[in-house]
């Protein structure tokens, strides 16, 4: 295993699937090794502490727009749109780690995320409290993707024109 980025030594010209590494924990989530444990914990602190980090500016916005005497409708307005947009942000980001998100999508809702990114980072921390985030989404694609090698390098033997047919 590559002390580095956490993938896996193979010699040159190896065939099959590779997994895919993820970001902060590389491909240790294959075989929960190299760190794998202690580095679920560094990410659930990180992206807790980063979220709490995150309020506290929107504390500040918040604050500024009150001593920027602009109104509780502007104030309330602002309020609203960060808690839907992170609650959105949430979502589109756990679902982000069960299933591929369309390239399309994922680019026009690029802004709300930007806003929303409370909700990203939520979603991120309570994912890592059970696994590696989208651990369970690669693991099922190496998975396939292996079965599927395996499947067509199989060599058969004989000749099957030769065989007999049972009676």
């Amino acid at each position: 295993m590559s002390e580095k980025n956490g993938t896996p030594d193979t010699p040159a010209g190896s065939t099959g699937p590779r997994p895919e590494p993820l970001r902060f924990f590389g491909t240790t989530w294959v075989d929960h090794a190299g760190g794998y444990t202690a580095r679920r914990i560094a990410v659930a602190i990180g992206s807790l502490a980063t979220a709490v980090a995150a309020c506290l500016v929107l504390r500040f916005a918040y604050q500024g727009l009150q001593i920027a005497g602009t109104g509780s409708f502007v104030t309330v307005l602002m309020v609203v749109m960060f808690a839907v947009c992170s609650a959105l942000a949430f979502r589109h980001t756990w679902d982000g780690f069960t299933k591929r998100p369309d390239p399309d999508r994922q680019s026009s809702l690029r802004g709300l995320l930007t806003i929303g990114f409370v909700g990203s980072l939520l979603a991120y921390f309570f994912r890592s409290l059970t696994e590696a985030p989208g651990e369970k989404l690669h693991h099922e694609e190496y998975e396939t993707a292996r079965k599927q090698h395996e499947t067509r390098t199989t060599r058969r033997t004989g000749n099957p024109a030769r065989r007999r047919r049972r009676a």
